[in-house]
């Protein structure tokens, strides 16, 4: 059976804060930089608050790292389900996968059994009522994103274009373009999701 971990706090705030310490960055410059309170840049690095979507992806921005680094590699908590004998590291099991939780019950797990640099390969949960940020805050960042959503119905919008995806559609846009998500209707919407090229963000060196 898979262990739920949707609650469990995820643990990135000590990559950040020593991201940020190690550019030189203080906490009060890096705040203002993303947009936020300085209280919220600390709840976050003491990992007593889980940050938006978007909140997230304007620090990594700022930082100049990509998602592979949030995750990390740190040591998966030991489960009672044990990795098949002969996977050699090829197989991210659902017991053993890195989590991020975020604000408002959204979940990224890494489809990958290692950090990749040269892409982001995740399972995205988007409860009811979620989104990625508000309708006046859309994202931007480096790469070409690819989504094809498993169930549920999820919005999204690139640029001034508004998409409603269903189950077994897809969609395929630039990162650069200012895009939101958000969970249309009354049931969750699982989907997996890819981004290519990120590493090439120009913040990202």
């Amino acid at each position: 059976m898979a262990v739920d971990r949707d609650f469990e706090p995820s643990k990135i705030g000590g990559r950040l804060r020593e991201e940020r310490e190690r550019r030189g960055i203080s906490l009060r410059e890096l705040a203002r930089r993303v947009g936020v309170s300085p209280s919220l840049v600390s709840q976050i690095e003491l990992d007593r608050v889980n940050p938006s979507v978007s909140t997230l992806w304007t620090i990594v921005t700022e930082l100049g790292m990509t998602m592979s680094d949030v995750f990390g590699e740190a040591a998966p908590e030991p489960t009672q389900v044990q990795p098949s004998r002969g996977d050699d590291g090829l197989v991210a099991r659902p017991d053993t996968r890195r989590v991020i939780n975020l604000a408002s019950g959204v979940r990224w797990e890494r489809l990958t059994p290692h950090s990749d640099p040269d892409v982001e390969f995740l399972y995205v949960v988007y409860p009811v009522g979620a989104e990625s940020s508000p309708e006046d805050a859309l994202v931007t960042h480096g790469g070409r994103e690819y989504g094809y959503v498993t169930s549920g119905t999820l919005g999204v919008r690139v640029g001034f274009d508004e998409h409603e995806l269903g189950p077994g559609a897809s969609i395929v846009f630039d990162s650069t373009s200012p895009h939101r998500l958000w969970a249309i209707g009354d049931e969750p919407v699982h989907a997996i999701w890819v981004v290519i090229g990120r590493a090439g963000d120009p913040r990202t060196v």
